[in-house]
């Protein structure tokens, strides 16, 4: 099945869907949002709303349209200033975004996240929840990031990724991401060579352009995105914002902007958590052996396999599992790294683990959950690196 065919097969069959815009697609040169542009946008998506698909809009621009009226005319580099612009923008962006879906007679529903919305497990599915709640009554959650709390170890960089995460969160059927260009391009679209991909299934390998002044992406952070959805069975298509009718052309199948499709294997939600959302806190080196038996077995990790444990973890905390070749799974550790390094390193302590007998008290280590270092349940070969460092 070629490239068209596949999209047009797809894509018309998306009930649910994740729509990323960026700044400099709703601002113009001054920072100030140009409301034509936000209102164009909002017929998009209300368009593909009222035609039963549960929408999602993932909306960068709060940083952008609060310059102006701090009197600032490019985007800050310090945190304080952005954090301070985001404070001034966010509301009268929202306040904005509310107003023209009511004149649709939709309800907008603001949702501010940081990376630890993800990271965190109870919170991913507590923010999980709060998505299915606000679908299902047919509001449009308006998504960005809570630049005004944000840090520098708990931000993004930028709302791709964020796009990215929220299309796993909710189980989305399709990411779009509409941008101030038409698409992934073989090069610098500026240049006179460069021409359009129809098509791209490795996004991790296309070399992209710069940067907009206006936003913190461009094209790698979007391919980046378009990876961790691909990876977790979500398709992206990659068009531009100013196009007219964007989004109702692609939900037709139309073979507009640059098609990413999805991996082979849908991930389920927890498996896409852990292998894409989470941060590990620490690595479990395995052997050949254990690694072979999670890969082709699904088995879970027993401490027979543990040849090394690296970092500082609790039971509870997400892990990175690496093998002779590198890191190949993740998954949420059973005990901590004191715990588990003690029973690889002692094969007293390994027999007496495999007949289930308790290990020695200690008063700072918490008891054992279970025969597995890792459980077969909680954890998950991961194909693509998530979370560039």
């Amino acid at each position: 099945m070629g490239e068209a065919e596949t999209r047009a097969s797809q894509i018309p069959e998306a009930r649910r869907l994740v729509v990323k815009v960026g700044s400099s697609s709703l601002v113009d040169g001054t920072g100030t949002v140009a409301r034509p542009r936000l209102r164009k946008i909002v017929r998009d998506v209300g368009l593909a709303a009222r035609e039963g698909r549960a929408c999602v809009l993932v909306s960068s621009g709060a940083i952008a349209s609060g310059l102006a009226p701090l009197g600032l005319s490019r985007r800050p580099k310090d945190l304080p200033s952005l954090q301070a612009a985001a404070a001034v923008g966010q509301g009268s962006l929202m306040a904005e975004y509310a107003r023209l879906f009511a004149d649709l007679d939709l309800v907008a529903a603001q949702i501010l996240l940081t990376q630890d919305d993800f990271v965190a497990r109870r919170r991913f599915v507590n923010a999980q929840r709060t998505f299915e709640r606000l679908l299902s009554a047919g509001a449009i959650p308006v998504v960005n990031e809570n630049d005004t709390v944000a840090t520098e170890e708990i931000t993004f960089g930028d709302n791709d990724r964020l796009a990215a995460l929220v299309a796993i969160m909710i189980q989305a059927d399709l990411l779009v991401q509409l941008s101030d260009v038409d698409g992934i391009y073989t090069r610098d679209p500026r240049h006179r060579g460069a021409r359009l991909v129809a098509e791209v299934r490795d996004p991790l390998s296309v070399e992209s352009g710069p940067a907009s002044p206006l936003g913190s992406g461009g094209m790698a952070s979007k391919l980046q995105a378009a990876a961790l959805a691909s990876a977790a069975g979500i398709p992206t298509v990659v068009a531009g914002a100013s196009r007219r009718d964007v989004l109702s052309r692609i939900l037709a199948g139309q073979p507009l902007g640059t098609w990413i499709p999805a991996g082979a294997v849908r991930k389920r939600a927890r498996d896409a958590w852990m292998a894409f959302a989470s941060v590990p806190r620490g690595r479990i080196v395995v052997d050949a052996g254990a690694e072979k038996a999670i890969r082709e077995a699904g088995s879970s990790l027993l401490p027979a396999g543990v040849v090394a444990v690296e970092g500082t973890f609790a039971a509870g905390d997400a892990v990175e599992i690496v093998g002779p070749g590198g890191a190949f799974a993740r998954g949420i550790a059973n005990h901590s790294v004191g715990a588990i390094s003690r029973l690889a390193s002692s094969g007293r302590l390994l027999n007496s683990w495999r007949s289930e007998r308790p290990l020695p008290a200690r008063s700072h280590e918490p008891a054992p959950g279970g025969r597995e270092v890792v459980h077969r349940d909680l954890l998950v070969v991961t194909q693509v690196e998530p979370w560039p460092r």
